[in-house]
This record gives C-alpha cells, sequence and structure tokens, in this order.
C-alpha cells in the first residue's frame, strides 16, 4: 500500500488544483524523500533533467509554434471561408461549419483549447446572431475542438509515438480515420438537432463547383501544410523534427508573402506564445518522466499489467475496461496529462494481449479527447464556457448529444482495427 501513496498523494494535488506538471513532481519528491529516501535526489534531478534529451522531442515546440504563426497569418481566416463555402449550406450552417473548422484546424493546430478558444472569438458571436443558443453554439465549440488534436500533426500523436516506440509518421497517418469519424458524427449530431430546433443554413443553397474551385486555390496553402508534413515523413524527405521546422518556415512564408497578414510585430508574441505552451507541455514530460521512474522502482506496471490480465484474457474485453477507466481519469486529469501518465501503464499490457499498440493509440486518443468535454475538470468545457459565458449546466444539457456520437466513435475504433488503421494500412 505504501507503494502507491505517491498515485494518492497526486490525486490529492489534482484535487487542490495543483498544475499538473507540479503536482506530478510533488509526488515524486514525496517518494524519494519520504518512501525511498536511498536514492540520491542529485539522481532524481538528473532524471528530470535528462528526460527530455531527445532529439524527437524537438519537434513539439516546432509544432506549437505552427499553431501560433497560424493564429497570426490569417490561415485560420481561410480555412473558416473554406469550411462555409462546403458546409454552409447544410442544416444548421453555422454549426456544421463550427465541426469541419475543427477538422481542418487539427492538421495545424493540434490542440484542442487553442482552436476551442479561437472558435469561441471568431464563431460563437456569429452563431448567436444566426439565431442559434448562446449554450448549442459553445457545446458545438467544445465538442469539435475534441477532433484537433486527434488529426495530425497533433502534439498528444507525437507524445504517444515516443512513449509506445511507435513511428511518429504511422501515429500520424492513423490519426486521420478516427479525426473524419469524429467530424462526421458531429456534422449529423448537428443535422439532427438544427432540424428538430429550426436552425437554418448560412448559404442560402449549395456552393457551385466554381466558387469552390475558387476558395480552395485561396485556402490550398493552409491545406497542403498537414498532407506535406505527412508525405514528407513518409518518404524519407525528412524527420518528425525536421517536419516541424519545415511547417513553421512554410507558415511564415505564407503568412509573410501570400496572406500578407504576418507583420514583424506578431514575431515576438508567437515566440513567448511557443515558450509558454512548449515549457507547460515540457514540464509535465519530464514530470511524468520522474514519477515514471519511481512506478518503474516499484513495479507498478507489472502489478498492472498483471491485475488486467488476472480480469481478462480477452483482449476485447480488456479494451472495454481500459475504456471506462479512460473515460473516468479523463473527467479528472487533463487529456496530455493523462497520456504521459497512463500510457506507460497500459499499452505493455495491452500489447501482451496482441493488441497493436498503433491501434490503442488511436483509442487512448480519442478517449480523453472525449474526457475534455465532461465534469468536473473538462478542459475545452472550460475553456469554452469561461469566453463565452454559459454556465456550466446549461452547457452540460446541450453537450451530451456530441459525447454520445463521440463515444460511438470510440466503440467503432476500439472494435474494428481495420477502420482504426485504414489509412496506415494503405501505406503499409
Amino acid at each position: 500500500m505504501l507503494a502507491f501513496s505517491p498515485i494518492i498523494v497526486l490525486f490529492v494535488l489534482f484535487f487542490l488544483n495543483i498544475p499538473i506538471g507540479f503536482a506530478l513532481m510533488g509526488s515524486s519528491l514525496f517518494y524519494f524523500i519520504f518512501i525511498n529516501n536511498t536514492m540520491a535526489m542529485n539522481m532524481v534531478i538528473q532524471q528530470f533533467t535528462t528526460s527530455v534529451e531527445s532529439f524527437p522531442y524537438l519537434a513539439v515546440p516546432f509544432f506549437v509554434m505552427v499553431g501560433s504563426v497560424m493564429n497570426y497569418s490569417g490561415i485560420s481566416f481561410h480555412l473558416m471561408n473554406m469550411a462555409e463555402v462546403l458546409a454552409g449550406h447544410m442544416k444548421g450552417g453555422l454549426a456544421q461549419v463550427n465541426c469541419l473548422l475543427s477538422a481542418m484546424m487539427g492538421g495545424i493546430s493540434g490542440s484542442a483549447n487553442a482552436d476551442a478558444a479561437m472558435q469561441s472569438k471568431i464563431l460563437v458571436p456569429e452563431m448567436k446572431r444566426k439565431g442559434f443558443s448562446t449554450e448549442f453554439s459553445a457545446a458545438v465549440t467544445a465538442a469539435s475542438s475534441a477532433v484537433s488534436p486527434v488529426i495530425p500533426p497533433g502534439t498528444n500523436l507525437i507524445l504517444y509515438a515516443l512513449i509506445a516506440n511507435v513511428p511518429v509518421g504511422d501515429m500520424f497517418l492513423a490519426g486521420y480515420t478516427p479525426g473524419i469519424l469524429m467530424t462526421a458524427a458531429m456534422m449529423f449530431t448537428v443535422y439532427i438537432i438544427s432540424s428538430k430546433r429550426g436552425y437554418k443554413p448560412s448559404r442560402e443553397k449549395r456552393a457551385t463547383p466554381k466558387e469552390i474551385g475558387k476558395q480552395t486555390l485561396i485556402s490550398i496553402w493552409a491545406l497542403a501544410i498537414p498532407f506535406g508534413i505527412i508525405l514528407g515523413m513518409r518518404m524519407g524527405m525528412f524527420t518528425p523534427t525536421e517536419a516541424g521546422g519545415i511547417a513553421v518556415a512554410f507558415c511564415f512564408l505564407v503568412g509573410f508573402f501570400v496572406y500578407k497578414e504576418l507583420k514583424i510585430k506578431h514575431i515576438p508574441l508567437i515566440l513567448m506564445e511557443t515558450v509558454k505552451n512548449t515549457g507547460t507541455v515540457m514540464i509535465i514530460i519530464a514530470s511524468a518522466k520522474v514519477f515514471g521512474y519511481y512506478m518503474t522502482l516499484e513495479r507498478i506496471p507489472q502489478m498492472i499489467t498483471e491485475l488486467l490480465m488476472t480480469l481478462t484474457a480477452n483482449k476485447f474485453v480488456l479494451l472495454m475496461i481500459i475504456n471506462l477507466l479512460l473515460l473516468f481519469v479523463g473527467m479528472f486529469i487533463e487529456g496530455g496529462a493523462a497520456l504521459v501518465i497512463l500510457a506507460p501503464l497500459l499499452v505493455p499490457a495491452v500489447v501482451s494481449l496482441g493488441v497493436d499498440p498503433l491501434h490503442f493509440g488511436v483509442i487512448f486518443i480519442v478517449n480523453i479527447m472525449i474526457g475534455g468535454l465532461t465534469p468536473p475538470f473538462g478542459s475545452m468545457m472550460f475553456t469554452v464556457c469561461s469566453i463565452v459565458n454559459v454556465k456550466l449546466e446549461k452547457f452540460i444539457r446541450e453537450v451530451w448529444p456530441f459525447i454520445i456520437a463521440l463515444a460511438a466513435v470510440l466503440l467503432l475504433v476500439t472494435y474494428s482495427e481495420s477502420v482504426a488503421l485504414f489509412i496506415p494500412n494503405l501505406f503499409n
């Protein structure tokens, strides 16, 4: 029982609203100071500092910077216009645009909270003017933002690939199918709700091929970023880290010389946002590595594996148990933190029963994104509600249909490996 006390301390710190990285470090220090004090403290600090000295981790700040550059370069505006041309004629017009825009933004921003904040400021006021209720607008925005980290090059995909020791390029490819399915499920949900409530399209009729072609030419620079990254990595032209650097350079060129909305004065702001957001991610990673060091010393991953194996030897039953566990954990822990804490524990267990680690990565990431919508601590829920000024109880009443739709996608990718890995299988 004493071996599990740092985990109890960790959850106590979570409930005290201590930032994730500091909670992980605090619970780790509790172990190394009060339980296993034979370990020299300089070894613990060394573990903290060396845990991020990995070349693949350099991809994280680059892809974080891509999202920041995009916000100042006009790329998000042109993507919104593209989404409006494609989906504005459907029932629930701007709500459909909201869902489709998140899918397009996912390939570039890769951050659910960034996507939720951006669309809360840009789309929600317009949706309210078009007759959508504030609560429904907030629910659509938060739910659609769950797609962003699933579609490459989301940072969660990179982190899982490094933790599970699978190729980053394959993990990127695996993200497309669930991302597309999640978008389709939410657009279908919007269609049903809009039909019942009479929410109207934002366009009087479907866009003509000429209009679509014209907008595609304008937006092609933004749309080309994720496909260029995947193609270059698959062809061996560059590593994931180099892909991040190329994506940043490409976004700068597009912002300065194509859309001409990126200015020199924006560069300090971009750098500040990148440093802040990267620092947050890397502190969590480093702290999680030290926490993982404690778990390794106490053989907790092996104990978890043995426990799960005693519950069932059927991989499908095991995946259902893990899904329920992750959905529960997602109510209390932010998705990125859940990933770095739980993936090292669960991957060995599922692999031992014959589950493809790439397939499990898809399941894991879709699952933790649903957690961002659920009370009491869903990160996208709080982001949208705080910006739009919606009460949590009203938001929860509106978001449940979208959670059910996303849960249906989760079940599909959990129990159909051929569907979940359809695109990676095409390239292998």
